[in-house]
């Protein structure tokens, strides 16, 4: 008896290695905002496991951005009108505070430690920004930018981008006479409102990111930090990257040291170019794959990238890329439309 038993539960563990009914557990999940409509706001929030499984899909209003939180266990979605942060399934909406104003969100950043969410409202040509405690979803200040005088949009047209550093928050911004323009918004040291700085001409400013303590900017001429007045440093142009331009700049990974960055193949004119990525101490950047129209990326703390390129959601190999040269690039699914991709940890990780 005690053999035909052993033999009975035997059977039943080959039978669900074969079936593949075996549960599986995740270290991360992936939040995809998705099916975006012609204004490019999205409908959709997805939840994927990282084998591009579906987890659950929520409906959204007006969805702009999906960004991780400090604590990984909620993932932030921006909306035209609102924040908020969500379980990792997307269930549970807590909202941040109200900014003061009637908010017309366009763009989200965060700092380094993702204490710090610092979004644009762009409301019939007024712009005005608002920064919020991530953990407590406190507003911190909300400040009227000066008056945007855009330019013509062409191919070299430097786009809005956002940085938050401490409590202070910087947007730069295409300038009508060519170039970019920074803005600096913080409390004064004398204490009262916000206040943003009159806007200082520099040279043009294709994204922003925090790394290393400091605020780096992807310009024409390479990978600089800005000064402390918000001005690219030609100083600081990082090596590892050459003194080309990029236009999209990521940050991530398990210690906050990786940086990737990409030219987009749509502003150049060209084919596929290459995503290149950096662990902070090599010589020089390596290539991960030659991609077009990443839309997002995502760099979790499970050794992985996780690409929006296209329609596609592509995974790559980060610790094993970095260690022999193999990604081993795999497309996980595909997506209508997706636009901003985030990620965050399930309850359910061992």
């Amino acid at each position: 008896m005690r053999r035909l038993l052993l033999l009975t539960a035997l059977t039943a563990a080959l039978l669900t290695a074969c079936t593949g009914t075996e549960e599986v557990t995740y270290a991360v999940q992936l939040n995809v905002l998705t099916d975006t409509d012609t204004s490019g706001r999205a409908a959709q929030l997805r939840a994927l496991n990282t084998d591009g499984g579906p987890v659950n899909t929520v409906t959204v209003t007006g969805g702009v951005q999906v960004l991780p939180t400090s604590s990984t266990r909620r993932v932030i979605t921006i909306r035209t009108d609102a924040a908020e942060t969500r379980a990792p399934d997307g269930s549970d909406p807590q909202p941040f505070a109200e900014p003061g104003f009637t908010p017309c969100y366009t763009l989200a950043a965060q700092d380094a430690g993702r204490s710090r969410l610092l979004l644009l409202s762009e409301c019939s040509g007024v712009q005005r920004a608002a920064l919020f405690d991530s953990a407590s979803r406190t507003l911190v200040w909300s400040a009227l930018l000066p008056t945007y005088l855009p330019p013509v949009t062409t191919t070299d047209t430097p786009p809005t981008r956002l940085a938050v550093q401490g409590d202070v928050g910087l947007i730069t911004r295409a300038r009508l006479n060519g170039g970019s323009e920074v803005i600096r918004v913080a409390v004064p040291a004398a204490g009262g409102s916000a206040e943003a700085s009159v806007p200082l001409a520099i040279p043009a400013v294709f994204d922003l990111a925090p790394y290393g303590g400091r605020v780096l900017a992807a310009t024409a001429t390479g990978i600089q930090a800005l000064k402390t007045t918000g001005e690219p440093d030609s100083a600081t142009t990082l090596a590892a990257f050459g003194g080309t331009r990029y236009d999209r700049l990521w940050t991530g990974g398990a210690s906050g040291t990786l940086l990737a960055a990409w030219r987009s193949n749509v502003l150049a004119g060209t084919g596929d170019t290459p995503l290149r990525l950096w662990d902070g101490a090599a010589t020089t950047a390596v290539t991960v794959a030659t991609l077009s129209d990443i839309r997002d990326l995502t760099l979790p703390s499970d050794g992985k990238a996780y690409v929006l390129a296209g329609q596609n959601l592509n995974r790559y190999d980060v610790t094993l890329g970095l260690s022999t040269g193999n990604w081993a690039p795999r497309t996980l699914t595909t997506l209508t439309a997706p636009l901003s991709i985030a990620w965050t940890v399930p309850p359910t990780t061992p």
